[in-house]
């Protein structure tokens, strides 16, 4: 019974961080949600309940957070009035 709440609680907790890294609004945010959903990820890891899908969440929001960095470094150029 103690498995299952643990697992259910890593479970929530990581669906948790992956839809509020999807949604972040600053890279503090993002910062914030990332540490806690590869934390949440570890546990799983450590109790042997890690799930595929949310690795690659994981991964896609890494890449997402890198894309949008290089997007928008040339970005705040098409905003400034000459």
């Amino acid at each position: 019974m103690r498995m299952r709440t643990v697992f259910a609680a890593t479970w929530w907790l990581t669906c948790a961080a992956v839809i509020f890294t999807q949604a972040a609004t600053t890279e503090t945010d993002f910062k914030t949600a990332l540490a806690a959903a590869e934390t949440a990820e570890q546990d799983a890891g450590a109790l042997k309940n890690q799930w595929i899908p949310t690795e690659q969440a994981l991964t896609a929001a890494k890449k997402a957070s890198t894309a949008q960095a290089k997007e928008q470094q040339s970005a705040w150029r098409a905003g400034v009035i000459r």
